[in-house]
């Protein structure tokens, strides 16, 4: 059975994303960021959003573990931080339904959702710069940068949290991730 561990950032939402691996007949478990690398046995890792970048612990660490990574909201953020990317201060701010457009129907985490989706979405701190080697996958009106992937290290990042009801197509967004893992 594939295994994904979500790593928890501190996020109100993070148990929601355990849950949404579970009821896909995923083996998974909530883990505390600052668990050892070397104590994570998991063919994926969910970095799970949470309050802000002084509050990650050892998330930095479990990039070099080798397994596909999906970065959730801050969890995306942590992928730009660590990989060179940028990280900034969003215009928008706080919660709010977006529309998202989704700009390469290929990619293996969100391509399946185009031309666009619905999501719920927090907007206080966004990826500015993508990584080197990553693809800049998704834009809204309120964020230039929804989601990215470096699908050849199968690095993943999303703004919007897929594990809420208010995003119209969350568990596809798992759904797809499980696929990667499970390559």
């Amino acid at each position: 059975m594939t295994r994904i561990v979500v790593i928890d950032n501190h996020g109100q939402f993070t148990h929601l994303e355990r849950r949404a691996l579970r009821d896909l007949g995923v083996d998974t478990e909530l883990v505390d960021n600052d668990t050892d690398p070397a104590d994570i046995d998991a063919d994926g890792i969910v970095l799970s959003g949470g309050p802000d970048m002084d509050r990650i612990g050892r998330c930095p660490d479990y990039l070099d573990l080798d397994v596909p990574v999906l970065g959730i909201c801050l969890g995306m953020q942590i992928l730009a931080e660590e990989l060179d990317g940028h990280v900034g201060s969003g215009d928008y701010g706080g919660y709010a339904d977006v529309d998202v457009e989704i700009l390469d129907e290929d990619d293996p985490l969100i391509g399946s959702l185009a031309p666009e989706t619905r999501v719920w979405a927090s907007h206080a701190d966004e990826v500015k710069e993508v990584p080197e080697g990553f693809t800049h996958t998704a834009t809204s009106d309120v964020c230039t940068i929804e989601a990215m992937s470096d699908a050849d290290r199968d690095l993943y990042g999303v703004q919007w949290h897929p594990e809420v009801a208010h995003t119209a197509e969350g568990e596809e967004v798992f759904e797809n991730f499980i696929e990667v893992c499970e390559r």
